[in-house]
C-alpha cells in the first residue's frame, strides 16, 4: 500500500483531521433534526458502533435552532451539513458546531460564502468544502460539456482560491459522484494540487449490500493509493451500517484495527462442516470484541491450519470431529457440536 499522502492538519472538536493523525469515521443522522431526543440517541448510537464524527443535516430555522441542544448533549464532535442558505451556515457555528460542511456554489454567491469563512475564522471552525457530481455550477459544465473529474476539481480549486484569498485556510475536500471511476480519479487530481485533508467517499452508495461494495472498491481504491484523512460510507441503511462498512474497510486494508478479523474459505465438494452457519456463529461469538486476533472457519483440514497458518486461532472439521488449531498447530479434538464452546475457552485463554 502507498504511503499516506501528507497533508494540512485541522481539528475538528478535539478531533483531528489529516496529518498524521488517524482516518476517521463519519456518519450522518436520518431523523429529524428538530426531533432532539431522537437524533441525540442516534448520535449515541453511532459512536457505540466506532463512528468518530457525526453530521446533522440543517435545512431550517427550527433545525438550526435545535442544533444547539444537540452540539451540547452530543459525546463527539457535531458537523452541521448545511445547502442554500449561507446564514443557516453563520448560525450553526453559534450553535456549537465543531465543522460545517458546505457546497459554495449554492449559498448565492461570493459575498455570501465570504460571510461564511468570516465567521468560521472568527470561531476557528473548520469547513468541509463539498464538491458533488450532481451539483455543479451552470458555468462549470458548459466550460466541460460533461460532469466528470476535472470539473469536479477545477470547481473545488475555485472556491479553495476564494478562500486562501480570505486567509482561510482549516478546509477538508471532497469530491463525491456515484460513478466509482470518476470519485477516484477526482480525488486523484486533488491530491496532486493541494494540501488540505480530504474527506473521501462515494455518494449515493446505495442499499447496504451494493452500496458497503462501491464504497469498498472507491474508498479502498483511494485509501491504498496512501489518499484520505477521514471517510464516510454513504449507505441507504442506518448509519450505524455505515460506521461498521468503515470499519471493515480500513481494518481490510491494516489502516486501522478495532477487532477480530474473521476469515472464512468460500467453501467446495471438500467441506465436511458448514462454513457459512459456523463463520456467522464466530462472528456472534466475537461481537463487540476489541482484541486484534485473527480468527480463521475453514471447512476441511485441507485449508485448515495449513491455509490458516497465519491466524491466531481457528476451526475446521471432518463428519465426526472437530479441530482448533493455534498459531498453524492443532491443539484440540473435539466432538463437532462442542466446536464452538471449545473456540470461546481458546479465545478466553489467549493472551490479552
Amino acid at each position: 500500500m502507498a504511503t499516506r499522502r501528507h497533508t494540512k492538519k485541522v481539528m475538528v472538536g478535539g478531533i483531528p483531521i489529516g496529518g498524521d493523525s488517524p482516518i476517521t469515521i463519519q456518519s450522518m443522522t436520518n431523523t429529524d433534526t428538530c426531533d432532539v431526543s431522537a437524533t441525540v440517541d442516534q448520535i449515541k448510537r453511532i459512536v457505540k458502533a466506532g463512528g468518530e464524527l457525526v453530521r446533522v443535516a440543517v435545512p431550517d430555522d427550527d433545525a438550526v435552532q435545535a442544533l444547539g441542544e444537540i452540539t451540547s448533549k452530543s459525546p463527539v464532535p457535531v458537523v452541521a451539513d448545511i445547502h442554500y442558505r449561507h446564514d443557516l451556515a453563520i448560525m450553526a457555528m453559534e450553535k456549537g458546531a465543531s465543522k460545517v460542511r458546505i457546497n459554495p456554489g449554492n449559498l448565492g454567491g461570493t459575498e455570501k460564502y465570504l460571510k461564511v469563512l468570516d465567521k468560521a475564522r472568527e470561531y476557528k471552525i473548520p469547513l468541509r468544502i463539498g464538491v458533488n457530481a450532481g451539483s455543479m455550477e451552470k458555468e462549470i459544465k458548459e466550460r466541460y460539456g460533461e460532469v466528470n473529474a476535472e470539473a469536479m476539481v477545477d470547481s473545488a480549486l475555485g472556491y479553495l482560491r476564494t478562500a486562501e484569498e480570505a486567509n482561510f485556510r482549516d478546509l477538508v475536500i471532497s469530491l463525491k459522484a456515484s460513478r466509482v471511476p470518476e470519485t477516484i480519479e477526482a480525488y486523484r487530481i486533488m491530491s496532486e494540487k493541494v494540501p488540505y485533508p480530504l474527506h473521501v467517499g462515494v455518494t449515493e452508495a446505495g442499499s447496504l449490500y451494493r452500496g458497503s461494495i462501491k464504497s469498498a472498491v472507491g474508498i479502498g481504491t483511494l485509501l491504498a493509493k496512501g489518499i484520505g484523512d477521514t471517510m464516510r460510507v454513504s449507505l441507504s441503511s442506518s448509519p450505524e451500517k455505515e460506521v461498521e462498512a468503515g470499519k471493515l474497510i480500513l481494518q481490510a486494508l491494516d489502516v486501522r484495527v478495532f477487532g477480530p478479523d474473521i476469515i472464512s474459505c468460500p467453501t467446495c465438494a471438500r467441506s465436511e462442516i458448514d462454513v457459512e452457519k459456523l463463520s456467522h456463529q464466530v462472528e456472534g461469538l466475537l461481537e463487540g470484541s476489541s482484541r486484534p486476533l485473527r480468527v480463521a472457519v475453514m471447512g476441511c483440514v485441507v485449508n485448515g491450519p495449513g491455509e490458516a497458518g497465519d491466524s491466531d486461532l481457528g476451526v475446521t472439521g471432518t463428519r465426526r470431529f472437530g479441530i482448533i488449531f493455534r498459531d498453524g498447530k492443532v491443539v484440540k479434538k473435539v466432538e463437532r457440536e462442542q466446536l464452538l464452546e471449545a473456540l470461546k475457552e481458546e479465545i478466553d485463554s489467549s493472551p490479552q
